[in-house]
């Protein structure tokens, strides 16, 4: 009888002793969790110090973009020197008096009359002088051919490209004309002393002769 009675007793302790153990059990995991939780914190804290550190960088290669955009917008382009070209030449450049040989136009000539030449040729020779432009007079409209040396003979492909203005055409635009046309109105209007720029070809002859025209 003794025995049956301990019995609930022991039982209760026995629940008593493992109610403590487990609290106490309790009190250490959650002071574990504790000691735990900080250190988790403290990685957690330390995370924004280095995303912090990130846009630290940012304004600093933004500001390294500002500045070479305005060193960029300060550089103004070197400026670039023309020279004007002189629509007529001056009293000092022009021909008072017939030039020297150095001195004439090596483009252009006077031409006078048109000899032909046996076919086969295929080239008929122009009488022609050189010379210079010379000062305009007060009663003249543009500056005068002034001519200098002997007549010369030069001779002129037959194919050549030739234009001619007024008075050949009646107008003063240069028009394509052939070179028989040519030869037709200098011999009906011989020693006009029209003037042609010109250009000779490979074999020496002209193949290129353009008339100036004179007001």
């Amino acid at each position: 009888m003794n025995a049956d009675r301990l019995r609930p007793a022991v039982l209760a302790l026995t629940a008593v002793a493992l109610s403590v153990v487990l609290t106490g059990c309790g009190k250490d995991t959650s002071a574990t969790e504790a000691d735990a939780s900080p250190s988790t914190g403290a990685t957690a804290t330390s995370s924004p110090s280095t995303a912090g550190g990130t846009p630290d960088a940012s304004p600093s290669a933004a500001g390294t973009a500002t500045s070479s955009a305005g060193t960029a917008a300060s550089a103004t382009p070197a400026a670039k020197h023309t020279k004007t070209a002189t629509a007529t030449p001056s009293p000092a450049d022009c021909a008072s008096e017939p030039p020297s040989p150095d001195h004439v136009d090596p483009d252009e000539l006077a031409l006078y009359r048109i000899e032909e030449l046996d076919g086969s040729t295929g080239k008929v020779n122009l009488v022609i002088q050189h010379g210079a432009w010379g000062c305009p007079g007060k009663d003249t409209d543009g500056p005068p051919f002034v001519v200098t040396g002997e007549e010369s003979r030069w001779a002129l492909d037959q194919a050549a490209y030739v234009t001619a203005t007024n008075p050949i055409t009646e107008t003063t635009e240069n028009q394509r004309i052939g070179v028989q046309e040519l030869i037709d109105w200098v011999a009906a209007n011989p020693n006009s002393g029209l003037v042609f720029r010109y250009e000779t070809g490979a074999d020496g002859a002209i193949h290129r002769l353009e008339q100036v025209f004179t007001p």
